[in-house]
């Protein structure tokens, strides 16, 4: 807890507004994406299933392969719980809705289906969009699965099994536009995952990492990616980390309030 207050006070000290941010791209990327009104008919899918989900009642047998739950004690949890605590909230929804919208990706990867929710958005966001999402825990998986089928999600591909299985068959043949990150909360784990997807980007692809200050080991990773060669831009917006490859940008690294 003291961790989380320390890091969100230094944040809070180094963040600008979109005032402060001279980079036509990022600037137009805040303007024109971060601070948009997600378009209604989308939103509204992503919360019909989010509703869905917390009326669901059913006790899942969670196998947890990250840094493991604030929340939950226990790995046998309610699916209305998981929604309520460890889904995506309606605000980073809505910006990911954005998101999707404004980069137009035609390949998306999402490390970290969990029930599905951050997915419901993606694939809400942009049905040419081909989406490959992965999962660690078969029960969660499943439940994902049906609802993907339910909401008539055909864009969307999910795979269950280990990262260290499935990551290495994803990232043979394909270039992915955009990647999210939200499988597992350990520098080791993250920087391997951001390492093994450097095969599959393009000079416009996006990462997106979550939770990038939950504890000090993905603060660090934080740093470590921020300073690798190939990365260009990055935008920290507390909870999100954004990295970019652009070649023609210099390189930069933005702390934004959003």
């Amino acid at each position: 807890m003291l961790h989380k207050i320390t890091s969100f006070l230094s944040f809070l000290f180094k963040s600008r507004n979109k005032h402060s941010v001279h980079s036509p791209f990022v600037f137009n990327l805040i303007t024109k994406c971060f601070h948009k009104k997600a378009p209604i008919a989308n939103l509204k899918i992503f919360l019909n299933y989010k509703k869905e989900l917390s009326l669901n009642t059913s006790i899942l047998k969670v196998t947890d392969f990250g840094a493991g739950s604030r929340v939950f004690s226990s790995n046998k949890r309610k699916v209305s719980k998981i929604a309520k605590h460890a889904g995506i909230s309606n605000k980073r929804a809505r910006l990911l809705i954005n998101l999707i919208q404004y980069f137009k990706p035609e390949n998306i990867l999402e490390i970290g289906t969990s029930l599905g929710l951050s997915t419901a958005a993606l694939a809400s966001s942009n049905k040419k969009s081909k989406i490959t999402t992965l999962e660690g825990c078969k029960e969660t998986a499943s439940i994902a699965k049906n609802m993907f089928e339910k909401y008539h999600f055909n864009n969307v591909t999910l795979l269950t099994g280990s990262f260290d299985t499935t990551l290495p068959k994803i990232f043979k043949n394909t270039i992915y536009d955009f990647i999210y990150f939200d499988g597992n909360h350990t520098r080791i784990a993250t920087l391997e995952y951001f390492e093994s997807s450097l095969s599959s980007i393009n000079n416009n692809s996006v990462l997106l990492f979550d939770d990038i200050h939950w504890n000090k080991e993905m603060e660090l990773a934080w740093e470590d990616i921020k300073n690798h060669p190939q990365v260009t831009v990055t935008i920290d917006t507390y909870q999100w980390g954004f990295v970019f490859f652009r070649k023609e940008q210099q390189k930069e690294h933005f702390i934004i309030r959003l």
